[in-house]
């Protein structure tokens, strides 16, 4: 899609981009997609239909991406978040993700539920949304703080650069096994047979084939992780003569546009990217301390409030829409903390449960897998051991209720569990 001018062309992409948002909040809140209760579901009662939902949107996502990528109508390797990146910082995806997971637990929800939440009326999520918010602006700003001439994110995880690992090629599978062009078939190939294999783990199972809004989540999530990829990858601007990609034609915008009203603040926002939602939680409080700046208004600021409106239409229709507030001071607590490990967590990680889950994993950048696995133990971890405390109370220490959550989690023998079994 070529377009004269680069206001047309923005308008398109960001009015796309809250078409596919809605329908996201929309199906999520009617079919409950829930990552963090897909991992409840798995570690409290054995149930794993909505882990096949989340598993459900990473096969869509990674087959659209490989099939569309090799096809020339998505580009993934100039993303924003640069998920290819040959700089593998795998303790960041580790610790991140690891944060986040145990975050989300804390929290109610990781950050796509977050905004599904604010959407039906719940206060405790609009809170745990704006902490998120402002430790993802901070975070994430490219000003030097304190005095140090570094930024604070180099100032608390700077150190992590020094454990990464640095790939040639890059990141993903298909660059590991390849190069060239041959990495774009072998990332086809890759991602056809992983995708294939974990759809025929998630139809398998034949409740999950019966489960209506489940199948309904999973689809309509990888889709619409599509669906950005697609729309921010083919959206070009012309000059007449030669066409540029979005952020391209930003970074020669003092040659090619003929007035130099309505430049973006960055041009990196303007990449090909789909759906995140801690790092756009930060640009969205930008943009109102900005005072509503159109500089700032980026595909994450259209995303965020298209996920949360859609969520609220669904709401209203379903007659589902409800306040709700903090049950106790604890539970306010629960949530504050929660929203820190999130911001942090997510930020440190890059992505959340669909920033990297599934719009990383659809990638193939091991980062998004490496993420995955540690939200998920994180996840499962924390409701482990608030489940023994909760259970045997004073007899439950923390360090005995951990250590028999990574027994449950088969992570530790069973010669070392501290609590019996229930």
């Amino acid at each position: 899609m070529v377009f004269e001018s680069f206001p047309t062309a923005a308008a398109v992409v960001l009015g796309a981009t809250f078409v596919l948002a809605f329908i996201l909040g929309a199906v999520a809140n009617k079919a409950n997609f829930c990552t963090m209760g897909a991992v409840s579901d798995w570690v409290n009662m054995g149930d794993l239909g909505r882990m096949r939902a989340w598993i459900l949107a990473i096969a869509v996502a990674m087959l659209g991406v490989v099939v569309f990528e090799s096809m020339g109508m998505v580009d993934a390797d100039g993303a924003f978040p640069p998920y290819r990146m040959a700089n593998f910082n795998w303790i960041a995806h580790a610790l991140g993700g690891f944060m986040f997971g145990i975050g989300m637990t804390f929290g109610s929800g990781c950050g796509s539920k977050t905004l599904i939440r604010v959407g039906g009326g719940n206060i405790k999520s609009l809170m745990v949304m704006l902490v998120i918010a402002v430790i993802a602006f901070w975070l994430t700003t490219r000003q030097p703080v304190f005095g140090t001439g570094e930024t604070l994110y180099q100032l608390m995880f700077g150190w992590t650069n020094q454990l990464s690992i640095t790939m040639s090629g890059g990141q993903d599978l298909g660059s590991i096994v390849a190069s060239g062009e041959a990495a774009v078939w072998a990332r086809l190939i890759i991602g056809l047979v992983l995708g294939l294999l974990l759809l025929y783990w998630v139809f398998k199972a034949a409740d999950f084939r019966s489960s209506f809004d489940n199948i309904l989540g999973g689809l309509v999530v990888g889709l619409v992780v599509i669906g950005a990829w697609y729309v921010t990858s083919s959206v070009q601007v012309t000059d007449g003569m030669d066409t540029y990609e979005m952020r391209a034609y930003i970074q020669d915008w003092d040659f090619l546009a003929d007035d130099p009203e309505g430049r973006p603040a960055e041009a990196m926002p303007w990449s090909s990217q789909s759906f995140t939602f801690i790092n756009p939680m930060g640009q969205s409080l930008r943009y109102v301390m900005a005072g509503f700046d159109n500089s700032v208004l980026f595909f994450g600021v259209i995303s965020l409030v298209g996920v949360i409106l859609g969520s609220f239409f669904w709401a209203l229709v379903s007659k589902r829409f409800r306040i709700e507030w903090f049950a106790s001071f604890r539970d306010f607590v629960n949530h504050f903390i929660g929203a820190v490990l999130m911001g942090v967590g997510g930020v440190l990680a890059m992505g959340c449960t669909v920033g990297q889950a599934i719009t990383g994993t659809s990638t193939l950048a091991l980062g998004g897998f490496l993420t995955f696995a540690t939200i998920v133990l994180g996840a499962a971890l924390t409701m482990k051991v608030q489940y023994y405390k909760m259970v045997y109370e004073e007899d439950a220490t923390f360090l005995k209720a951990l250590i028999t959550g990574l027994v449950d989690l088969k992570l530790l023998p069973g010669s070392m569990r501290k609590l019996e079994a229930i």
